[in-house]
């Protein structure tokens, strides 16, 4: 094919109150369902905990996990009916999606790590190449010059 391929996004969102490596069980347990069903995986990624727009199942919040793969349309179904079944999916949706494939990002771990190592340390400097010192430490150092003049007096 050419380099417009279509492909699936499917959104989930768990249950706020689950534990975070029960989070972890749940994106394993459906990425290995997809791939069982006949779908490849393209990408998956947790957003992380946020506000629902509104109410569900007396839930305020979710933890939102997205999901690219690709497949013959088949294993949507039988992926859905295994989210549909489970008691900490509160909702979910997939979208065919037309373009480029999506590239998967890193995690978290292996960028800030990758970041560290490009970047060891960056310091800000004024014009004049002296250190950038933030309001609170001038104030501070501010007031130990203070305590010094008074105590010596």
């Amino acid at each position: 094919m050419n380099d417009q391929q279509s492909y699936y996004e499917t959104m989930y969102i768990l249950r706020p109150d689950i534990a975070e490596d029960e989070v972890t069980n749940h994106i394993d347990k459906y990425n290995k369902l997809l791939e069982e069903f006949g779908g490849t995986i393209l990408d998956s990624q947790m957003r992380g905990k946020r506000r629902l727009a509104y109410q569900i199942a007396k839930h305020r919040e979710g933890i939102y996990v997205q999901l690219s793969h690709q497949g013959d349309g088949q294993h949507i179904f039988k992926i859905e009916k295994a989210m549909r079944l489970s008691e900490d999916v509160i909702r979910y949706m997939t979208v065919k999606q037309e373009g480029p494939l999506p590239t998967p990002r890193p995690s978290k771990k292996s960028s800030t790590q990758a970041d560290d190592k490009e970047n060891p340390e960056t310091k800000v400097e004024s014009k004049e190449g002296q250190p950038v010192v933030s309001a609170d430490t001038a104030t501070s150092v501010k007031d130990d010059k203070e305590t010094k003049e008074n105590t010596e007096s």
